[in-house]
């Protein structure tokens, strides 16, 4: 059995490694069952036998991924749509939560009478005075939609993947919002409204509280309160998974629940001891509590999955099945998959079944039982070490600050603050809130201590464990193996190899060789990002943008992207002007990096962002080198302009007969100036490529400026259906009446040009990205 739920479970993953799209897998599937079958028919020895049932596993969970996946795909916005106000109608399908400019973020699940081509699931923001948490549900909302979308890049997180991974088939903006009258609200509408409800009165029962959004996100599982600073201090010290009910929280309510249950069962008067059925009521019990627990917490994505795997292990502890924990760890893999099999898109997917993977390996062959300090210490090591294989393949790292901060968390999150948090909750919902006041003070009592051990850990600044993924598997096996091997002398063999493969790990190294020149221009959003590299050395030309939602490129895109390129110093740092759009995210990148040299339009504005490092003015700087690139600049003058925008740094690199452009946001009167008085521009041009001027706005890219450059190639860097509009449409047919091939990394992606003697190559990001992502599409149909 184990082997043929494992079979499935490979099956249902295969799907989304890229190599099979949804019609194809089905295909794939249909035909390998069919053909097994008869195969089996025909051949009845007991081994054909078992590797055709495996197959046959194996066809059946892709066959079923690739169900669920093509359902969601069909089930998205018509591009035909996107743009147009609709109305639609349905109901809140999870707890509204404020969001960036004082929006309310939340999910509406349309009923049946939806226009056709638009999906029964939305992410919507609603913007404006009006906007409030109290929404009515059900409702007929006003709506503006588009398509999924999101960043693409070579690394950071993908928006795209998770609307897919969450079923949403649109996202967009609201006009309006109604209460819908009639009594069309089914089982799913009240469940969520009840919710909402208890979520606005814990609020306002807690609302005196100094850790409002903890409490909530412990208690409610609703984490709409918790700020960018709470995900700093929690990603910095590894410990996201507290505020998210998951394993952790519901195991701690399902073994409270058994130890209760199983105390009162044994104290009720019976005729004759039936264990059996003690032990299916025990797990009927626990199950009751674990699912209560987890409608009370959302019913998120981890709640399910962890609710499957916690009634899983207490069928097989309670009622006495259990033949190995692996069949059980198996079980519950096959379980989550069967019901959800869309989960490998989830990273706490993998994080969690690899965290229970680590702790069977570590503890099923250790004799004896560990103290409860000891085993605490054993089981973090363990995990830290074992998970941070799966880190590395997934763009992250393992925060060092986690060993201690879990070690000291997990104790007194599970000993104190979630009983604390349940009594008052309980408390509160008895007395409908009048008790608010003390036990708010008992809250903070409890999470003060916790986020104080919290925040002065995320102080130390210690790194992230960012290591190649070959070092990360070779650190775990070692650790791993120590921690198995019941032997002294091997351990602190062991600990000596880490370290020095860590030591060695953490010598610096320059960036990785680049043969050819490169120049990468990040899918950002509404700015502007490039790198430039050839051999080890580098050019960053402006950093993205940087909103109040707490986005940044940075962090977001940049960072996580150089990780996947090698490219781990910057030679030279260039920011046109100081603009948030082109100049986000400073304080972040000169955490990691410290550039030689930074070049800048507007250096006195820019000099408080960069920490008071030295900017030197773009006027007349000369030419950098960036291997056997040339790149030169240009400003225009100060009694010229003193727009931001027109003071853009411009920016040209050279290689043989190709060039690139980057001009900044200049306006269409600093181009003319910038043609008469850059004598560089007067020189052949042929290969010319250019990023658009100000992301293609109508006040820039004139008709003197396009006709003389007529660009082989045009680059806009504007957001997907932004509110800005850019590229604008006069800009766009300008370019293309003198020929020029236009991009726009709204629908390509991140773009790679790779300078050749004689011509560019250009790579789209989307192009190579797994059947869940639109593929790129013509610039201008945005």
């Amino acid at each position: 059995m184990g082997a043929r739920i494992a079979a499935f479970a490979c099956g249902v993953i295969i799907l989304y490694s890229g190599l099979f799209t949804p019609p194809r897998a089905l295909v794939v599937s249909v035909a390998g069952v069919t053909l097994l079958g008869a195969l089996l028919a025909g051949h009845r020895a007991g081994r054909w036998r078992g590797g055709a049932g495996l197959a046959i596993c194996l066809f059946v969970g892709l066959a079923c991924a690739a169900l669920v996946s093509q359902q969601r795909l069909d089930d998205r916005l018509s591009p035909a749509l996107e743009g147009d106000q609709l109305t639609v109608s349905g109901y809140l399908c999870d707890t509204p939560s404020p969001g960036a400019w004082d929006s309310v973020r939340f999910s509406l699940c349309l009923d049946d009478r939806r226009p056709a081509g638009v999906p029964r699931r939305l992410r919507l923001a609603w913007y404006g005075d009006e906007a409030t948490l109290s929404l009515p549900s059900p409702m007929t909302a006003t709506v503006v939609l588009k398509r999924p979308h999101g960043a693409v890049n070579p690394g950071g997180f993908r928006y795209e993947t998770w609307l897919f991974r969450q079923g949403y088939g649109a996202t967009g903006s609201v006009r309006s919002v109604t209460a819908r009258p009639g009594d069309g609200c089914g089982l799913p509408c009240r469940y969520h409204r009840w919710r909402q409800g208890l979520v606005l009165a814990g609020h306002d029962s807690l609302d005196s509280m100094e850790y409002t959004g903890l409490a909530l996100s412990l208690l409610l599982g609703y984490r709409g309160e918790l700020s960018n600073r709470h995900w700093q201090v929690l990603e910095a010290t590894g410990t996201i998974h507290l505020v998210a009910i998951s394993g952790l929280h519901l195991g701690l309510v399902a073994t409270l629940a058994a130890v209760v249950l199983r105390w009162l069962a044994l104290r009720l008067p019976r005729r004759e001891p039936q264990p059996r059925r003690l032990r299916a009521v025990l797990w009927l019990g626990v199950a009751t509590v674990a699912l209560s627990y987890a409608l009370l917490a959302g019913f998120t994505v981890p709640t399910r999955r962890a609710l499957v795997m916690v009634v899983v292990a207490g069928w097989l502890l309670l009622v006495g099945r259990l033949s190995t924990t692996w069949h059980g760890w198996l079980l519950a893999l096959g379980a989550v998959l069967l019901l959800d099999p869309v989960s490998p898109l989830d990273q706490g997917f993998w994080l969690s079944f690899c965290a229970v993977a680590v702790l069977i390996l570590v503890f099923s062959r250790r004799q004896g039982q560990p103290g409860a300090l000891r085993a605490l210490v054993l089981a973090q090591a363990a995990v830290f070490a074992g998970l941070w294989p799966v880190l590395s393949v997934l763009d992250q790292g393992a925060a060092w600050a986690g060993l201690v901060a879990n070690i000291l968390a997990i104790p007194w999150l599970s000993l104190v603050v979630m009983p604390v948090l349940m009594i008052g909750g309980l408390i509160l919902l008895v007395t409908a809130g009048q008790a608010g006041a003390w036990v708010g003070v008992l809250f903070d009592g409890v999470l003060g201590a916790l986020w104080w051990v919290l925040e002065n850990l995320a102080a130390v600044g210690l790194p992230a464990g960012r290591v190649p993924v070959f070092l990360a598997v070779a650190v775990a096996c070692v650790v791993l193996a120590a921690l198995w091997v019941p032997d002294r002398r091997f351990r602190w063999s062991a600990v000596l190899v880490v370290a020095l493969m860590l030591v060695g790990a953490g010598i610096p190294k320059g960036n990785r060789w680049q043969e050819a020149p490169q120049v990468w221009v990040w899918d950002v959003g509404q700015g502007l990002s490039v790198l430039v590299r050839h051999r080890d050395e580098t050019l960053i030309y402006d950093t993205g943008p940087e909103s109040a939602s707490g986005y940044n490129a940075v962090s977001d895109v940049l960072i996580p992207s150089f990780d996947r390129l090698g490219v781990r110093s910057l030679d030279t740092l260039v920011l046109s002007h100081g603009d948030q759009d082109h100049a986000g995210g400073l304080s972040v990148l000169f955490r990691r990096y410290s550039p030689e040299r930074i070049i800048s339009g507007e250096p006195a504005r820019l000099q408080e962002a960069t920490g008071g490092r030295a900017v030197v003015s773009c006027q007349r700087h000369g030419p950098v080198p960036v291997g056997e690139v040339a790149v030169s600049f240009w400003q225009a003058e100060p009694a010229v302009t003193d727009d931001a925008n027109d003071r853009s740094c411009v920016m040209l690199i050279r290689y043989g007969r190709q060039q690139i452009l980057l001009p900044g946001d200049i306006s269409r009167r600093t181009e003319q100036e910038m043609l008469r008085g850059w004598p560089v521009m007067t020189s052949e041009h042929h290969d010319l490529t250019l990023i658009a001027p100000h992301h293609g706005s109508k006040t820039s890219s004139g008709e003197a400026f396009v006709a003389r450059l007529a660009p082989q190639k045009v680059i806009f860097t504007a957001g997907y259906r932004h509110r800005y509009g850019h590229p604008h449409p006069d800009v766009v047919a300008r370019y293309r009446a003198v020929g020029s091939s236009l991009l726009n990394t709204a629908t390509s992606g991140a773009l790679r040009l790779d300078l050749r003697p004689g011509r560019v190559d250009v790579v789209r990001w989307r192009e190579g990205a797994p059947f869940w992502i639109r593929g790129p599409e013509p610039a201008g149909s945005e």
